[in-house]
């Protein structure tokens, strides 16, 4: 108002400077109880503007004088105010922080201040609690919050940690189940009841889940096509050793869902060409495994691929997966493989060649291991075994073919497929349980002599002045052929110290 009554006077005073310049002053006369007052009509103007901004200020004035009390009311109410927000933000970091007892403190404090916030006082009253490790004041909290609308999922969700702490799996899972029902985006309380059907090894209730979490929008589909994929296969692999024809077709029939959900989900795929080959169905499971490598070749796929038929000589089993390495030839596993079909074939130097096309720089005590072979298969012990000690400090790399006596990938527990379905639905990376949690598993690296001894290729070469011995046809001998009877080598203890102690040939 002031303001305004300003803009007014600085309007008249112009005015009044625009009459006087054109000599038109005007004649103002003022009489009032005997007096009598005569100006100009400029003058009266600005005396009259004068006037009313001195009325102004005097009542705005006055009324700041007669507000001040309820203004200092709302003064001390902002100040109490800012207290309680302070207190509250104070609580809640300390709860994060896991200091209990200044939670506690903070939480009374904001009670006493943050009148206008009772939601987040209750909150944090039950987290400080919680976190104080009071589980008997938490769950009074909690109960307390489940009587307003607005709080009821939070108090769920409360009392279902709660009963976790405690060890009450039944009462966490009956909060859980209420808040999912009453939330239809409560992720935790969908994320709840899919572990424990996970847990219990229940695949078909968990794929109900799976969909109910599509249709509700808690999950991306990519991540539900996932979840769907492995809890098909695990269906799979809880059928795949009965003796019923019928429950073995369920099972294909899972794993077939699963390849056609993704296509490229290895433990699905190897679950498929195995049962499709125990039905009489090579040429299909071959077409499977061949379309998963093209995306995304992985150890498990060769390996399955690799027993798919036992009735072919080594070399014909080596042109079928250097046949398979072709469909991707740029990727890591179809390098490594072809370096494992040469050694299947009995071709060592086609197994170096092929091993001079793998990155060595950070090698992992799989590819030393398949070195030390490529290495031992070309008549070189000595290198073979500098493979085995730098493998034997080199990091662990699971190579899928050491879950059992019989080396089939995925053969899993039940509680390994649930982990395996909860981390490739959330990443969509394979995890190896039974290597994750360091089980004793078969050796990256092959077992060569301690030392040299006089059966060892390079050694007899060395010492007869002849050719190095031929490897045969079987990946798994890796000793030379036992000496024509009759023909006793030479003992040269002297050749053999040259052999350990000098100079190695440059290569």
């Amino acid at each position: 108002m002031i303001r305004a009554a300003l803009v007014l006077v600085f309007v008249a005073a112009v005015a009044v400077v625009m009459v006087a310049l054109t000599g038109e002053p005007g004649h103002a006369t003022l009489v009032w109880m005997g007096w009598r007052i005569d100006m100009t009509a400029a003058a009266a103007a600005l005396l009259t503007l004068l006037l009313t901004l001195l009325a102004t200020v005097a009542w705005r004035a006055l009324l700041w004088v007669v507000e001040a009390p309820r203004r200092a009311a709302r003064a001390r109410a902002e100040a109490r105010r800012k207290q309680g927000q302070e207190a509250l933000s104070r609580g809640f970091l300390a709860v994060a922080g896991g200091d209990g007892s200044e939670a506690r403190r903070l939480a009374l404090k904001a009670a006493s201040l943050a009148e206008d916030s009772p939601a987040l006082v209750r909150v944090l009253a039950a987290q400080a609690a919680e976190s104080a490790g009071d589980h008997a004041a938490a769950r009074t909290a909690y109960d307390a919050m489940l009587g307003f609308p607005e709080m009821r999922l939070a108090g769920l969700r409360g009392l279902m940690q709660v009963a976790q702490v405690e060890g009450d799996r039944a009462e966490a899972l009956r909060h859980a189940q209420t808040a999912f029902g009453l939330a239809r985006t409560a992720r935790w309380a969908w994320r709840a009841l899919l572990e424990a059907r996970l847990e219990a090894g229940d695949w078909a209730g968990a794929l109900d889940l799976v969909k109910t979490a599509v249709d509700r929008k808690i999950v991306p589909p990519v991540v539900a096509d996932r979840a769907r994929a492995a809890l098909l296969t695990a269906s799979a692999a809880s059928l795949e050793e009965s003796d019923d024809p019928g429950v073995l077709d369920q099972a294909l029939e899972f794993a077939q869902q699963s390849v056609k959900i993704e296509p490229d989900f290895a433990p699905g795929v190897v679950m498929a060409a195995r049962l499709l080959a125990a039905d009489g169905k090579a040429a299909r499971a071959s077409g499977l495994i061949e379309t998963a490598w093209k995306s995304a070749p992985h150890p498990a796929l060769w390996l399955a691929y690799r027993d798919l038929r036992t009735d072919e000589t080594p070399k014909a089993r080596a042109a079928r997966l250097a046949a398979l390495a072709a469909l991707k030839p740029e990727a890591r596993e179809s390098r490594l493989l072809r370096v494992e079909s040469a050694l299947i074939a009995g071709d060592p130097v086609g197994a170096r060649a092929a091993a001079r096309l793998l990155d060595d720089d950070a090698p992992t005590a799989r590819f030393a291991g398949l070195m030390s072979r490529v290495a031992y298969a070309n008549g070189e012990p000595d290198e073979a075994r500098a493979w085995i000690v730098r493998g034997a400090a080199a990091a662990q790399e699971a190579d899928w073919s050491d879950l059992d006596p019989e080396g089939r990938a995925f053969a899993y527990q039940r509680e390994d497929w649930a982990r395996l379905a909860v981390s490739y639905a959330e990443t969509g990376e394979l995890i190896h349980p039974r290597f994750e949690r360091h089980e004793r598993a078969m050796s990256e690296l092959p077992e060569l002599p301690s030392a040299y001894v006089e059966s060892t290729p390079f050694v007899r070469a060395a010492e007869t002045g002849g050719s190095l011995m031929p490897i045969p046809d079987d990946p798994g001998v890796l000793e030379p052929p036992p000496a024509p009877e009759g023909a006793a080598p030479r003992r040269n203890a002297g050749a053999r110290r040259r052999l350990a102690s000098g100079p190695r040939a440059a290569k």
